[in-house]
């Protein structure tokens, strides 16, 4: 099995990195530190498995996931979180992710979801409770209603550009990461403003914060 493992932080990434080689047949393929790596990493290597960080800087994991399902179909995305809320599971599956593991589970938890995931189950950490499953499938209607949903609201490239924007970067530094010109990336952000119905740059990262693009310490 080919695995690609993206996060940004590097204990963490050596940590999985040293379980993953202890497992008979896993090979890492790549490894990223930021979303807009793994992506590039994504669509060269086209790995059975991504492992992929929640909360990565350029681009995060549950974009990703979405992009992957896109771009990349024949790779099974796993979102790895420090988070086992019903709103950040609900919007990981929603987003085509196929595995869901918290960060604090234990450490024979890793073989058990390479195998599910790869016969084609989903795969949630045993500590992320029954009703998020429930929310989810719609038994229970409440969960994530506090969460907005910004694939209905905006295009996978304005996705990407509030998030650059809520990471603090400046109009030249987003358009030379998506590379785009500054009058394309200008653009983007008034459609972001004008469909959000936010017109302050405090607004737009309360707001990416809530639709869990960036983390609320970044």
């Amino acid at each position: 099995m080919r695995v690609l493992l993206a996060d940004d932080h590097h204990l963490v990434r050596a940590g999985i990195r040293a379980l993953l080689e202890s497992l008979p047949d896993v090979e890492i393929v790549a490894e990223a530190g930021d979303g807009q790596q793994a992506l590039l990493a994504l669509t060269r290597t086209k790995p059975d498995i991504a492992l992929i960080d929640i909360s990565m800087p350029g681009l995060n994991g549950l974009e990703l996931a979405s992009r992957a399902s896109r771009e990349v179909p024949e790779t099974r995305v796993v979102i790895l979180s420090v988070h086992g809320d019903a709103s950040h599971v609900a919007q990981a599956l929603r987003a085509g992710a196929k595995g869901y593991l918290v960060k604090d589970a234990a450490a024979d938890e890793l073989p058990v979801l390479i195998r599910s995931v790869m016969r084609g189950e989903t795969y949630l950490s045993p500590g992320i409770s029954r009703h998020v499953v429930d929310g989810f499938l719609g038994r229970a209607q409440a969960v994530g209603q506090d969460t907005p949903d910004l694939s209905a609201l905006l295009t996978p490239r304005q996705r990407e550009t509030l998030q650059l924007v809520a990471e603090g970067r400046s109009t030249k530094e987003i358009a030379q990461i998506l590379d785009l010109s500054v009058k394309t990336v200008e653009t983007h952000r008034a459609q972001i403003m004008e469909r959000l119905d936010i017109h302050d740059l405090a607004g737009l990262v309360r707001y990416a914060v809530r639709a869990g693009l960036v983390s609320p310490e970044r």
